[in-house]
């Protein structure tokens, strides 16, 4: 046992599996940046899906997009299997509360980038998915069940610290304890820009899906549950709405950029 645990830990730190778990950086950035090119779309009356599905649809579409989306699969999943080795090989140092707090974090990072990467990877096989369906159909079916309601409610109330943590995390940049080696200057300064914008940005969108999901769930109206493309169009649809999104998009895109210089930088 000591034997393959061993084994995994040295196929962790190796040098190939961190350069495979950084394209996972990158994926998600092009990810965000058109995502961000979608959402100020919507700002300016056009049409089209923002969110994973709408904005992977669109790259699975565009010149070389089979190549990107195989790239963009390897990526995340590569970095998802990086955050579940962290649940293991990177917490002996720490004890106590910080070692759980730590292994939620790393486990909950797992969870979304291999959704990511599966998503990628349904789209570079030729299939297809729309987000803001399942959304609501999920959320229909645990309105149904007596306990769904609640977990439905605890998702929602999940949602909003989540997007409270990101506007924390880029109004304090505390992004910048993650990154290693950031130059000095120009450059630093232009990265810490990016990353505050988008995280701020980030957190906001997430806090407007949070709060429809809680809508959703004390009306008991799962339509109004459609995951991150309905709460940008409901964003829209409110007073001042269309610069507010113009705002969210520029910071999604900034934040996808990030993501992308991330991936240099980034502490693994």
């Amino acid at each position: 046992m000591d034997r393959a645990s061993d084994a995994a830990e040295e196929a962790a730190d190796s040098k190939g599996f961190e350069l495979a778990a950084r394209a996972g950086y990158v994926a998600a950035g092009i990810l965000h940046v058109v995502i961000g090119v979608i959402a100020l779309g919507l700002a300016a009356g056009g049409s089209g899906s923002a969110d994973q599905s709408g904005a992977i649809g669109q790259l699975a579409g565009s010149p070389g997009g089979t190549a990107l989306l195989w790239f963009c699969f390897l990526g995340c999943i590569a970095l998802a299997l990086f955050f579940l080795s962290e649940i293991f090989f990177g917490v002996r140092a720490l004890s106590g509360k910080e070692k759980l707090t730590a292994r939620a974090k790393n486990g909950g990072q797992a969870v979304v980038y291999a959704v990511i990467g599966a998503t990628f990877g349904q789209f570079a096989l030729g299939g297809s998915s729309d987000s803001s369906s399942s959304s609501s159909s999920l959320s229909a079916t645990l309105m149904a069940q007596p306990a769904g309601v609640a977990l439905l409610f605890a998702v929602g109330v999940g949602v909003l610290v989540v997007g409270g943590y990101f506007i924390y995390s880029g109004a304090t940049r505390r992004f910048r304890r993650k990154l290693s080696g950031l130059p000095t200057g120009g450059i630093g300064t232009a990265v810490t820009a990016l990353g505050t914008v988008g995280y701020v940005a980030k957190g906001f969108a997430l806090g407007v899906l949070g709060v429809l999901i809680l809508v959703a769930t004390v009306t008991n109206n799962p339509e109004q549950s459609t995951g991150l493309d309905g709460a940008l169009k409901s964003l829209r649809d409110q007073p001042f709405g269309t610069w507010l999104l113009g705002a969210v998009a520029l910071g999604l895109m900034a934040y996808g950029v990030f993501m992308v210089v991330r991936s240099k930088y980034q502490r693994m």
